[in-house]
């Protein structure tokens, strides 16, 4: 096989940002930002849900909106089409 079709395939550190947890595993993800874990330096990936913090494996419900979005999406379209404001009036 020719080396130049194939990414890069090496370890990298994945760090979910909601409850701060990292861990390591092999991907050919291209990132710019680079993390020293346990003595050594990895490419660093940021991501905001991991199962150490999904609901499904972690057995807690929580809403996780670390960029705003559902309130973003509340002051442009308000109560229009929302079934909660129709049940509740």
């Amino acid at each position: 096989m020719k080396p130049e079709g194939h990414p890069e395939y090496r370890e990298v550190v994945f760090h979910d940002l909601s409850c701060d947890f990292k861990f390591v595993t092999r991907s050919t993800i291209q990132t710019r930002e680079t993390i020293e874990h346990e003595g050594k330096q990895y490419p660093l990936i940021k991501i905001e849900v991991s199962a150490e913090s999904h609901p499904f494996y972690t057995g807690k419900h929580k809403i996780v909106d670390t960029a705003g979005r559902v309130e973003k999406f509340r002051q442009k379209f308000g109560s229009v089409g929302s079934k909660t404001a129709v049940a509740a009036g």
